[in-house]
Order: structure tokens, then C-alpha cells, then sequence
């Protein structure tokens, strides 16, 4: 069993021990930190807060145990039931809400779940605000309210549609266009909540036909959820069998986009913000931000548009407050989330699937041939595997001093920038070894970095 408490939250697998697995003793224990921290920055005003989640099987026992705790704290619980992470990150705007609580374990397997905590903006808490509420969870200082003084529980199960219709109204969404373009889109929600938004949202945008795949929300999930290639070999056969001009693929809580084009291959989770970023960069000049992990092309066509790019810690907090630092109009992770604070600040397969659809249709292109637009960047994932004893941060400034000769960046372990590729180191919090990412024009370079790196890092032990 496993539980892992971060700043961004606290995900386990559910059953066995409490503090082993994501039991409801530390779903409550968690539940009431973070309202005891919520509280003492406002000391004396009647807090509220949203409560989403997403389909898994989990969910609604979780769910139960949030709200009761949070009612039990004295905080009043705005219910929306099964939602999307974007969907509850801007429900707590739109209801003027003082946080929220999105219960999700994302890509991770059905046994998983997981609670994210939301600011009143709608966002990640930081680092720092996470480990206040670690520490408050480990204390005795949390005190539950008197019985007069209990939250209340409004319900609102209607926050897709809201959602949806803020996506619809936004001025670079056009609907004109994709109704004349007669699309016919595949989907695969696996059996989570984008199978109840992603089509609702496709319908409203006037799409044509919708082929709808593992989209009953029953959170028995059909495949592995992480919308990687290896995973979607079914959608990846329906879409050229179907004869449909697109795919779209979604995590369980649909803050993820993978799309796959018309001839069945994929379009790249690097390239969902890639594509969607240029469509917005022609329309609204700025700046764009993404993580280090991600791939180069997004700054070649920042670049290539005469604006500038800049590269985040890897975390969508960590994105976000770059993008606000440097008013950037688009920004994201290579995972396929798209960040566009011209709706909010926060990873949304909605807005993407609107944008990205827009651009499409404007084009007139087909999805393989607007892929065959953008540069072409691979990136090779590895991972070396050290003991316990060794002292990992030592291994990483040796590797920055032996290629100071080169772009190094050590704000997220050690990013080294070559001309016509790069390497990202990162050390893992949970276990002792180093991640490697390596990005090239083929695969064979990428493999051949990384099997450099790995040499270096072995001559480092």
C-alpha cells in the first residue's frame, strides 16, 4: 500500500492501515489541516469551500468523508459532485468560493485516489502553504466547531454546463467554424467524468458526430487512465475505421488532452499545447511558459512569432506563477495541459479540445497534416536507479560542473540546453533515483543522450 503526503496533497491507495494507504482516517486528518489553515488566515469568517471529484470507484466514499469533515470544521461545502479538476478550479471562482478540494488521483490506476487543494483563486496551493498543512496534520492544534456552529452543504451539479458555456463564449472559440468544418470526433474518457463533459462539450460546439468510447463514467477505468501512446491502441484503431477527422483522449479528472489524427497515429501529448499555443499567439501576441520537461518546439514557435518563451520548474504551480511573471497569454505542460488565462489559470482538456478544434477548421488542414507543420522534437524518458546511501544532490552538481560550458539551469534539478538538444535531470522525492529526460530530433539521438547522461551519472557513484 501506498501513501504519499506532498505540498500539492495527499494520493494512496485505497484500503489496508491508516498511514499505509489513503485510509478515511487520513482523508479526514488531512481534510480538517487543510481547514484549520484556510481558517487561521481569515480568523473569524464563515468559510466556503467547492468539493469535486472525479469517477473512480473510491469516489463517493471519499467524497463523504471530505464533506462531513469540512461540515464538521464549521466550513460550509458547495457540492458539485462528479466534476473535472478545471471544472472545480473554476467553480471556486465563479461561487467567490475561499478554496476547494478536487478528490482525484489523475492518471493513477482505479486502487488510487488523492485530495488537491485549491487556493480562493481557483489554483494549487504553494509549496510553502503545503507543508503548513503537512505539519498541521501531523499536530494536535486542529480543533472541529461547537454544534451550533456547523457548515452547511449546498448542492450545484450543474458546473459542467457552467464551465462549458464559459468555454463557448470565450472570443477565440469559434463555433461558426467548426459546425461548417462537419467534424466527426472520437472519444476516450476513460470511464470517468470527460465522458460526461467532453461530449457534452463537443455538441455544443456544433461537431458533427461524436464516436463516444469508454465515456459511461462508471470508474471501472477500460484501460491503464494515463493517456500515453501504450494506452491507446483502441481509440488509435477506431479513429481511421470510423473514418473520423480526430481523436481526443482525456485523463480521469480532464486536465489532460492527448490527441490522436484521422490516420490513427498520435498527435503527441507535446504537441496538444504546441498547436494550441500557435492558434493563440497568432490572435494574441505574448509570451508563453512551459515546464523544462517539456518539449523545445513550443519555444521555437514562441520565438519564431517574435515573442519570448520562458521555461518553469517542473508543476503546474511552478507554470503558472511564471505566467503570471512574465503576463504570458498561453502556457502549459507537455503532459497535454493547457494552461489559458483568458479563462483561468489552471490545466483544462475543455478549453484545449475548443481551441484546438477551432484552429483545425480555420486551417482547413487535416490533424496529420497540422502536425506536420510544427517542428519535430522526441524525448526519450529513463531513469537511473541509485542506492539509498548516496548522496544524490552531490551526484547533480557534478553533473552541472562537468557541462558548465553549456545552457545549465539548476532551478529543477539539472537542465542542460545542447544546440540541437537537451537533458533534464530530476531527483525523486519517494525513492533513490534520478529521472532523465532527453530531447532530440529523433529518437536515436535522444536514446544516445541519455545513454551519455547515464554514463556520467555512473561515473559520479
Amino acid at each position: 500500500m501506498s501513501l504519499i503526503k506532498s505540498i500539492s496533497g495527499i494520493r494512496g491507495t485505497v484500503g489496508g492501515k491508516a498511514g499505509d494507504g489513503l485510509s478515511p482516517i487520513d482523508v479526514v486528518k488531512f481534510t480538517s489541516a487543510f481547514a484549520t489553515f484556510l481558517q487561521r488566515r481569515e480568523p473569524g469568517k464563515r468559510l466556503t469551500l467547492v468539493v469535486g471529484r472525479d469517477a473512480r470507484l473510491s469516489g463517493a466514499m471519499v467524497d463523504r468523508l471530505v464533506v462531513g469533515t469540512l461540515i464538521g470544521m464549521g466550513v460550509d461545502v458547495i457540492e458539485t459532485g462528479l466534476s473535472t479538476t478545471p471544472t472545480t478550479e473554476m467553480s471556486v471562482i465563479d461561487k467567490h468560493a475561499d478554496g476547494g478540494i478536487i478528490i482525484t488521483a489523475s492518471h493513477n490506476p482505479k486502487h488510487w485516489n488523492a485530495l488537491k487543494l485549491l487556493n480562493a483563486k481557483g489554483e494549487f496551493i504553494d509549496a510553502a502553504e503545503g507543508q503548513e498543512v503537512l505539519r498541521l496534520a501531523e499536530s494536535d492544534e486542529i480543533v472541529f466547531a461547537e454544534v451550533d456552529d456547523l457548515g452547511k452543504v449546498e448542492e450545484d451539479f450543474n458546473t459542467i454546463d457552467s464551465h462549458i458555456e464559459r468555454v463557448l463564449a470565450l472570443p477565440l472559440v469559434d463555433v461558426d467554424a467548426i459546425k461548417k468544418a462537419g467534424f466527426r470526433v472520437a472519444v476516450d474518457a476513460v470511464n470517468s467524468t470527460g465522458g460526461i463533459a467532453i461530449p457534452r462539450l463537443l455538441h455544443a460546439l456544433g461537431v458533427k458526430e461524436v464516436v463516444e468510447l469508454n465515456c459511461e463514467p462508471t470508474g471501472k477505468f477500460a484501460h491503464n487512465p494515463e493517456p500515453i501512446p501504450q494506452n491507446l491502441t483502441e481509440i488509435a484503431t477506431v479513429v481511421p475505421q470510423q473514418k473520423c477527422d480526430l481523436g481526443i483522449v482525456v485523463d480521469p479528472d480532464v486536465d489532460r488532452l492527448a490527441l490522436i489524427c484521422e490516420t490513427g497515429e498520435m498527435f503527441g501529448e507535446e504537441y496538444t499545447l504546441v498547436s494550441v499555443a500557435e492558434y493563440v499567439l497568432q490572435h494574441t501576441p505574448g509570451n508563453t511558459v512551459s515546464n523544462m520537461s517539456s518539449t523545445r518546439a513550443l519555444r521555437d514557435i514562441t520565438e519564431r512569432m517574435g515573442h519570448s518563451y520562458a521555461a518553469s520548474a517542473v508543476g503546474e504551480v511552478n507554470v503558472t506563477t511564471l505566467m503570471k511573471e512574465t503576463n504570458a497569454v498561453i502556457g502549459g505542460e507537455g503532459n497535454g495541459g493547457v494552461i489559458y488565462p483568458a479563462l483561468h489559470y489552471g490545466r483544462d482538456a475543455l478549453v484545449g479540445v475548443a481551441l484546438f478544434l477551432t484552429n483545425l477548421a480555420k486551417r482547413g488542414l487535416k490533424a496529420s497534416e497540422l502536425r506536420a507543420t510544427y517542428p519535430e522534437y522526441v524525448i526519450s524518458k529513463n531513469r537511473k536507479d541509485l542506492t539509498p546511501d548516496m548522496d544524490v544532490d552531490a551526484i547533480l552538481r557534478k553533473m552541472a560542473d562537468k557541462y558548465k560550458g553549456e545552457k545549465v539551469s539548476t532551478i529543477d534539478g539539472v537542465k542542460i540546453d545542447f544546440a540541437d538538444s537537451w537533458a533534464h535531470l530530476r531527483k525523486s522525492n519517494t525513492e533513490p533515483i534520478i529521472r532523465i529526460y532527453c530531447e532530440a530530433h529523433t529518437m536515436e539521438e535522444a536514446d544516445g543522450l541519455a545513454k551519455r547522461i547515464i554514463a556520467d551519472i555512473e561515473s559520479f557513484m
